[in-house]
């Protein structure tokens, strides 16, 4: 009498729950070393124009090897760095081109951001925007510059042009945006903040929110036009 197999349990579904965990454990390490290779620019513990190896990089990241090696495939897509084959990798230089594309490119975006803002955004966040940055403005005028208004004075620029670019509701425009604000923490790394040029950007901005309060669209358009020709004269005159 032929014996009877015992019939085996299906493998299938745990192999590809398996490779689902690894591939999802890969993807975060992948992440984790791109920020970190980023945060390396920002701190300038990774020198502007450095030309280092993977093995500079690992030592001095403290990641892995092949998240590492995603992570600089991905910025250099992004444009912050060129990986040249057996000599090592290159990091972007801010110069004035690179100020000059980069405002063009957020200009182009952020004209139509500020117009779907005026027409569709909430009103109670525009109004909170435009209180949070009066209430800056008149500490900084009191009080000149202090370190505790950097943290506010940066999440204030984050904050009305993160909500105007989603106002786009565009996931595309938003990828491109948060690549466009990687250059230009690059390209500002030198750049002195003092009393006058931090009141100049908070009025500009109120322009830009004073017009979107209004609902007139023309004229928040043309409040964020001059805000970035402003700001980048103001870097020109610091790069």
């Amino acid at each position: 009498m032929p014996s009877r197999r015992k019939p085996q349990a299906d493998l299938r579904p745990v192999l590809a729950s398996s490779e689902a965990d690894t591939s999802a454990e890969g993807r975060r390490l992948s992440e984790i070393a791109y920020r970190a290779i980023l945060e390396g620019l920002f701190n300038r513990k990774v020198p502007t124009g450095a030309f280092l190896s993977q093995s500079d990089l690992v030592r001095m990241l403290g990641v892995p090897v092949q998240p590492l090696r995603d992570a600089l495939r991905i910025l250099e897509a992004e444009g912050v760095l060129t990986i040249h084959p057996r000599a090592g990798i290159e990091f972007l230089k801010p110069d004035l081109e690179l100020a000059r594309s980069t405002y063009q490119f957020r200009s182009i975006i952020e004209r139509s951001a500020a117009r779907a803002y005026a027409e569709n955004g909430d009103a109670v966040d525009i109004a909170k925007l435009a209180e949070d940055h009066r209430a800056l403005i008149d500490q900084i005028s009191a009080k000149g510059l202090l370190p505790e208004h950097l943290a506010p004075l940066q999440s204030l620029e984050d904050r009305l042009h993160g909500e105007m670019v989603a106002s786009l509701r565009n996931p595309l425009i938003e990828t491109a945006s948060r690549r466009l604000k990687n250059y230009l923490v690059l390209i500002q790394l030198d750049r002195r903040i003092t009393a006058p040029l931090a009141l100049r950007a908070l009025r500009e901005h109120m322009e830009i929110l004073e017009a979107c309060h209004k609902r007139d669209a023309d004229q928040a358009e043309a409040a964020l036009s001059r805000h970035f020709q402003a700001a980048l004269q103001r870097i020109l005159g610091m790069v």
